[in-house]
């Protein structure tokens, strides 16, 4: 019973980063290229794999887009707070 309910709850806490991605993904000012690979982030997450294959992906795809030089700082700082909380998963 433990078991699922944290399973349920790693289920909501993935709602929420991929929401949040949505929304990032959504704004004007993001580069298309960083669209491109949060796109692929969010459907990485949304897979059914093994939650512990599809964080480490869309962790590897955030760190690419953390680092891209034309996203402003304030969307850079999203992605690092996205990052953390995939960790804490």
């Amino acid at each position: 019973m433990i078991e699922k309910k944290s399973k349920q709850q790693q289920n909501s806490q993935l709602k929420e980063i991929i929401d949040t991605l949505q929304e990032l993904k959504d704004d004007r000012n993001v580069p298309r290229n960083v669209k491109t690979k949060i796109e692929e982030t969010i459907k990485v997450l949304l897979d059914e794999s093994d939650p512990s294959i599809k964080i480490n992906k869309a962790l590897h795809f955030l760190d690419d887009v953390g680092d891209d030089s034309n996203l402003q700082p304030y969307n850079r700082t999203q992605i690092w707070n996205i990052v953390s909380l995939l960790e804490k998963i």
